[in-house]
């Protein structure tokens, strides 16, 4: 029997469901990459940095290398597949992990970056993951396969911390076991997507939609509005995160502790990916984003009162919460807001887009953490207000897009 197409009405979801099983664990082990890049980054860059303003520079190498591939893994998709895809970019990540293993070992700086901006391609398609879950799902199923996906961060958010407690000093040379650990996890964590049965679309016929361009997509308020908010939750988590260990160990503390936040980091990101989707069936996308924007504010005045380590870990649980409320519901709030041969076109640009903000954030983090004042509790203070005028643009977004049908 024929394998059903994309195009084909979805009685069921159980290929779906599958497909979300294949997702969950590809997030779960394939993920734990991410919280140990993120932990050592700034560190390993800090011990190799020419300045120390370009402590994480490395960082947004890996966060630039999403931001570049993100429209050419999107096409490359729509050619050729969600599986081929993925296991490309889990070799590239490999590659990467491999080079910056390479800068350490002779102390280069550029070396590292380098393989940090190839890194970045792992990063990059592991955000196509919650794309991909819903390829194969019904409209309903939708919010919630792109929950589930992401809640198999919470394994990545356990592994990846251990992995660094592990590996971070295995070898005379500091943290050169993590970036090997990385190569190993994505060589052997591709073999996962053997299993994925998602369908290529078919090539459209002559007569078919062809799908609005990039300009008229932006105009769309909701497409708008759903980019500035996912763009605003992603890149304000990132500007934290990225200089928490910096600011953890710059306090007295040590990178074993830097683990453990950002452990609780992680898994406060997924952990609420079980019920996110119910709650945005249950009071409406917009509302779920609204409250991830006053989470993530919330978690920068926890920041601002205190440096003890009952401060980062609060801070930074309400940061990954807040990131969970407005990432994903500014996802289903793209997804639900074009046409189906517009997919490819949508998710590139608002990768790019949402990967480009993040990467300006993660540069800017080390600049704030290291040269905005003349200690650690200055450089942390610069960071968390920083936050400030990227919550009242995304929140202003929100609000102007509910007013609208009452002006209209």
């Amino acid at each position: 029997m024929a394998h059903a197409s994309l195009t084909d009405p979805v009685a069921d979801d159980t290929r779906a469901k599958r497909n979300v099983a294949v997702l969950v664990a590809a997030q779960a082990i394939l993920g734990a990459q991410m919280p140990m890049i993120f932990t050592v980054g700034g560190l390993a860059g800090q011990s190799l940095a020419p300045n120390p303003c370009l402590a994480t520079l490395p960082i947004s190498m890996v966060v630039l290398g999403s931001m570049l591939t993100a429209q050419p893994m999107s096409a490359f998709m729509a050619r050729n597949g969600r599986r081929r895809g993925f296991v490309l970019g889990a070799w590239l990540g490999a590659a990467g992990a491999s080079v910056a293993s390479a800068g350490l070992w002779v102390g280069s700086f550029a070396v590292f970056c380098a393989g940090a901006l190839l890194m970045g391609i792992y990063m990059g398609t592991q955000g196509f993951y919650r794309f991909a879950a819903t390829d194969t799902a019904s409209p309903a199923f939708r919010p919630k396969a792109i929950s589930y996906v992401m809640a198999g961060g919470l394994v990545s958010a356990i592994i990846g911390p251990q992995i660094v407690k592990l590996t971070a000093d295995a070898f005379v040379i500091p943290f050169l076991g993590v970036f090997l650990a990385v190569m190993v996890l994505n060589v052997f964590g591709s073999s996962l997507f053997a299993a994925l049965d998602i369908p290529r679309l078919p090539p459209p016929a002559a007569d078919a939609p062809k799908g609005r361009s990039k300009a008229e997509l932006l105009r769309v308020p909701r497409i708008r509005v759903a980019i500035i908010c996912g763009l605003v939750s992603y890149a304000l988590m990132n500007l934290v995160m990225t200089s928490t260990p910096l600011a953890v160990v710059g306090c007295g503390f040590t990178t074993g502790n830097a683990a453990d936040i950002v452990s609780a980091h992680v898994l406060a990101m997924f952990a609420p990916s079980f019920f996110t989707g119910h709650l945005i069936a249950r009071f409406g996308v917009d509302r779920i984003v609204a409250a991830g924007l006053a989470i993530l504010g919330f978690a920068g005045l926890v920041a601002l009162a205190g440096v003890e380590l009952g401060h980062f870990y609060v801070s930074l649980v309400l940061l990954g919460l807040g990131w969970n409320f407005g990432f994903i519901g500014a996802t289903a709030m793209l997804t639900a807001a074009h046409a189906p041969e517009e997919r490819g076109a949508v998710q590139g640009l608002n990768d790019m887009l949402v990967f480009g903000g993040v990467t300006v954030a993660s540069l800017a983090s080390g600049g704030l953490m290291n040269c905005s004042g003349g200690d650690v509790l200055a450089g942390w203070t610069a960071v968390n207000l920083a936050m400030a005028p990227f919550l009242v643009l995304a929140g202003g977004s929100l609000i102007w897009l509910w007013m609208r049908p009452k002006a209209a």
